[in-house]
């Protein structure tokens, strides 16, 4: 059978997975880029010919996704991150370590990436498709001598396995094992009993009043209540329904969904088909971050599993509801974990959000009442049935029930994944379960749900984690993952790290967006340059409270956060940097203190200038002063 048969049966394999030929676009391009490495214009044309859209539709998805190569890839390619958690762990460090041992390598690729959320493991980086870390002298050696090796198949593990608590009650009972609970062991502990409970003894009404009961709510980050949600799915509608899990975890600071997809994918699995009975609902979709090889991997062998012992296809178990199952494999873009995104990304477009109402329940996936969920909500769902919901609810707090998984990193002894109630403080949640930080340090800072939640100061980390509580305090609940500074820490780096995030990580569709993200990032690189001004600091606030509320989403919102958070809190750290150059912190940006404050036109010192301080001014008689 020749290279160009494989390919076409697999297309057709692909592409008859989804309802419309275009929403296969994703797909496709993984095929054409796992055959020959990368995507040519000859494979633009043979998606565009396989899927009936023009050249250009396949182009602009192509240069959207961060992952999909244009060009020859080299035989080895390690990424480092070098997003925060990685930054407060040395990880600009380690990517010059690698540099030099394996910059002039041939055939081997290095390069810069944002977060692989695997920030337990931090510093980390990713050798083709496995994840490495904690980088150090020892482990840095090692992938240095892996990488520079002209063999090609498996390498030595060098995840030592970090800290994860495997003693539930409800999410992390199966994360003892390392290489995943698979369906023997799973139905052996009473897996697959709460989806039989409910589809031969529930109407779909009564699951989805159980849910309500349990106080559940989404843990992906807005926290609204799950059985409300589904409830909005209208009953009489003639269009079929969907139900989408949302995998495509990106937030800086969190890593709680891999674990959940690496070592018991069949409690999400087992979620996925009693959300979708409630629903009415027989396509489900569960849409994966491209950077997740292995739980991509897991997930799809507990998915063969589910379908070989009856609960997933038709008629599961005799019950005469049929559930089909699709994995749908993102590319590289933070913007699709928002759910309208997503959606965009799964229909096979660029992944744009989209305006609100309609909201998904009323008009989703191909125009069809939608209902999205994260993967820690859906992994919920089995124990609820199972256990009652006012068990559930009674482990929580009043409007907030359950427990869920807190990712700790940064300066921390003990960084992991931590199963909790959501009532616990967040002073608990770093010195009892993670440790604290090391010996004789004070923590400094802590980011409590994500970067893209305000950071909190030391004196400010007694609330409780629950949704209520951190909102009483102007706290978004977020991820769940929890960034740790000690004093050590440097302010202006951490900045600088979360806005070239966001800047990077922009869709681009709202101008707000677009040129804010860049514009806040600019300024923030120019002060780390060490050619900052003190009106720097009120110019950052002025755009970032410009930018809010003025787009499609709200990622633009989540970019203001730090801006408005670090420059509130440690002002003086920040103009401490513009006035005498770098801090006492080896994370510090600035290599070189700031001159003193010249006026190379001879003007005098401390006219307005431009905002980004470089060059001349044009059009005006009267040149502006540059500040060096």
């Amino acid at each position: 059978m020749t290279d160009n048969t494989v390919l076409e049966a697999k297309a057709k394999e692909i592409i008859g997975r989804y309802e419309k030929p275009k929403a296969a676009m994703l797909p496709l391009l993984w095929l054409l880029q796992e055959h020959f490495g990368y995507i040519s214009p000859e494979g633009e044309a043979w998606v565009s010919r396989h899927l009936g859209v023009a050249i250009t539709r396949v182009r602009e998805v192509v240069s959207f996704y961060s992952m999909y190569r244009t060009r020859p890839a080299s035989r080895h390619n390690i990424q480092v991150c070098t997003s925060l958690p990685c930054l407060l762990k040395g990880g600009k460090e380690t990517l010059n370590k690698i540099k030099e041992r394996l910059g002039a390598v041939d055939g081997v690729s290095i390069e810069e990436v944002e977060c692989l959320c695997a920030c337990e493991m931090a510093p980390m980086a990713q050798l083709d498709e496995q994840f490495t870390g904690p980088l150090n002298d020892q482990t840095t050696a090692l992938l240095a001598g892996r990488a520079g090796s002209p063999q090609d198949g498996p390498f030595q593990d060098l995840d030592p396995a970090p800290h994860v608590a495997a003693d539930g009650p409800i999410l992390s009972l199966r994360f003892k094992n390392k290489e995943g609970t698979w369906f023997d062991e799973y139905a052996g502990q009473g897996g697959y009993s709460a989806a039989k409970k409910a589809l031969a003894t529930m109407k779909p009404s009564e699951v989805i009043d159980e849910v309500s009961r349990s106080n559940l709510r989404g843990l992906g980050g807005a926290g609204f209540p799950t059985g409300k949600k589904w409830s909005f799915i209208p009953k009489d509608s003639p269009k079929p329904k969907y139900l989408v899990a949302n995998a495509d975890e990106g937030e800086p600071g969190t890593f709680k969904d891999r674990y959940i997809l690496e070592r018991d994918p069949h409690a999400l699995l087992e979620g996925m088909i009693i959300a979708a009975y409630a629903i009415q609902s027989h396509k489900a979709y569960l849409y994966i971050r491209g950077e997740y090889y292995r739980p991509a991997k897991r997930f799809n062998r507990a998915l063969k599993e589910a379908y070989a012992h009856g609960w997933l296809g038709k008629n599961i178990q005799g019950s005469g509801f049929s559930l089909e199952v699709v994995v749908h494999r993102g590319a590289g873009a933070y913007i699709c974990g928002e759910e309208t995104a997503l959606l965009s990304s799964l229909e096979g477009g660029k992944g744009l959000p989209r305006i609100k109402p309609p909201f998904p329940a009323i008009s989703g996936l191909f125009g069809c009442p939608t209902i999205i969920n994260n993967v820690e909500t859906l992994a919920c769902v089995p124990f609820i049935m199972r256990e009652g919901a006012k068990r559930f609810s009674d482990l929580g707090s009043v409007k907030h029930g359950g427990t869920r998984l807190f990712s700790i990193s940064g300066h921390v002894a003990r960084p992991g994944l931590y199963e909790a109630p959501v009532t616990v403080r967040l002073t608990d949640l770093i010195h009892k379960y993670a440790l604290g930080p090391a010996q004789g340090r004070k923590i400094k800072a802590v980011i409590p749900g994500g970067i893209s939640t305000k950071i909190l100061t030391a004196q400010e980390m007694g609330t409780a984690m629950d949704y209520d509580c951190l909102a009483s305090v102007g706290i978004m609940g977020g991820s769940g993952g929890i960034i740790v500074f000690d004093e050590t820490a440097c302010m202006l780096a951490a900045l600088e790290s979360a806005t070239r995030f966001f800047a990077h990580e922009s869709c681009g569709q709202c101008p707000s967006c677009r040129t804010g993200t860049s514009w806040i990032h600019r300024i923030v690189k120019r002060i780390a340059a060490g050619k900052g001004r003190l009106r720097d600091l009120d110019n950052l606030l002025a755009i970032a409270r410009d930018m809010e509320g003025k787009n499609i989403c709200v990622f633009v919102d989540a970019a203001a956060t730090p801006v408005q958070s670090y420059i509130s809190k440690f002002r003086p750290e920040f103009e401490e940097h513009i006035k005498n150059g770098r801090c006492a912190s080896k994370l510090c940006p600035m290599t070189t203190p700031t001159l003193p404050r010249v006026c190379r036109t001879g003007l005098p010192a401390g006219l307005p200038s431009p905002i980004e301080g470089e060059g001349k001014s044009e059009g005006s008689n009267a040149q502006i002063a540059q500040i060096v």
